[in-house]
């Protein structure tokens, strides 16, 4: 009987042969029974065979055509550009569809804009261009010539936003200073677990401390899922509209973000969307905002229907982004003294529950939309 490829046959559930090839189990599980540790292991590049076999080939060429395991030729951009690779992984991540924006160098922050909305003055370009104060999120693009302009220019980190991208990450950490204890992912395989579902593999990312973030196609219907810390249990994030996450191919503090499974994201199975969608909203009184019975009266109702209605037809990924420049509008009004900041405020965030946006970012926005607006107050006349 032809000896067994003993791992691969544990991951898999299936007999594995030495007569046919080995099998690709990278971002595969290895359950905790057939682990060292005892514990559930994500099996990354460097535990697979197959990849292995596939950068010795690249390195000393390929074996004989009988025996030749057919690679994926590298794409054009990485033969043209090799002397920026950030640029190269900026242009990648974009041609997958992915929307990023630069990071500070060697950080996690986002490099612009390089001021919060409360600030805004209006000198900043694109804010001046958008009438708005415009975040790191709208900013985020696929435009290859934008990437190049600003990749080119400085060796930014490579900012990923989730939203746009239709993307959702799950962050496993590990605990914090070398002290031992369960993973994240040792909480997502005990959800698994407790859901009889494996976690299938999808593009996998190992960050700079050692954790994994796993990407995962956002649901096509349902509610829009936003960043969660800790939902799903300890060490366990998750980043989804209004998130972003640090991509492959740049640092933070030296350390570098790498790609341990390079395969198209996986659907975001569903089990784990029921467990991230957003608590039903409790039943929502109207906001009633008194008002004359004048033309101006007229006008700031119009004016309150038009700006909640801004955010409550919102395309997904752009209501936060909505939910501002409403706010900025409503501003304006309250500041030439036509409404009150209490209405305005009220009317806003019931537009923004409706749209399905959290709580605290909801708040920010909203605070940062009135303060910049109170700036250009806007008289309506008698």
């Amino acid at each position: 009987m032809p000896a067994r490829w003993l791992a691969a046959s544990a991951v898999l559930g299936r007999p594995v042969t030495d007569a046919e090839a080995y099998p690709h189990i990278c971002g595969r599980l290895l359950a905790a029974d057939n682990a060292r540790s005892g514990r559930p292991v994500l099996l990354q590049r460097r535990d697979c065979a197959a990849c292995a076999q596939g950068r010795h080939e690249r390195l000393h060429g390929r074996p004989p055509a009988d025996r030749l395991t057919t690679s994926p030729a590298p794409p054009e951009r990485t033969r043209t550009m090799p002397d920026n690779p950030l640029l190269t992984a900026a242009l990648a991540h974009a041609a997958r569809g992915w929307h990023v924006f630069p990071l500070r160098p060697d950080d996690k922050r986002p490099a612009f804009p390089d001021h919060a909305g409360d600030d805004c003055n209006g000198r900043d370009p694109r804010c001046r261009a958008a009438g708005h104060h415009l975040g790191w999120e709208p900013r985020a693009t696929c435009d290859p010539d934008r990437i190049r302009r600003a990749w080119t220019a400085r060796p930014y980190g490579i900012g990923l936003a989730c939203g746009p991208s239709r993307l959702v990450v799950v962050d496993l950490d590990r605990p914090k200073d070398d002290t031992t204890g369960p993973t994240g992912l040792d909480t997502l395989a005990d959800l698994a677990a407790t859901h009889a579902a494996p976690v299938e593999p999808t593009y996998t990312v190992t960050t700079g401390r050692g954790g994994t973030h796993l990407y995962y196609r956002h649901p096509d219907d349902g509610p829009e899922l936003r960043n969660t810390a800790g939902t799903l249990g300890p060490l366990v994030d998750t980043r989804a509209h209004g998130g972003y996450v640090v991509a492959a191919g740049s640092t933070v503090s030296g350390r570098p973000y790498r790609v341990d499974l390079d395969t198209d994201p996986a659907p975001l199975p569903g089990w784990l969307a029921a467990r991230l969608a957003p608590a039903p909203l409790p039943p929502q009184r109207p906001v009633v905002v008194s008002l004359p019975t004048d033309r101006s009266g007229a006008y700031v109702r119009a004016a309150i229907s038009r700006e909640a209605d801004r955010v409550t037809t919102a395309p997904a990924g752009e209501r936060n982004r909505a939910l501002y420049v409403a706010a900025v509008a409503l501003g304006q009004l309250t500041a030439g003294g036509s409404l009150t900041a209490e209405d305005a405020k009220s009317v806003l965030e019931q537009a923004a529950a409706r749209a399905g946006l959290g709580h605290v970012e909801t708040a920010r926005t909203i605070r940062s939309g009135l303060a910049a607006g109170s700036k250009r107050p806007r008289q309506v006349a008698a």
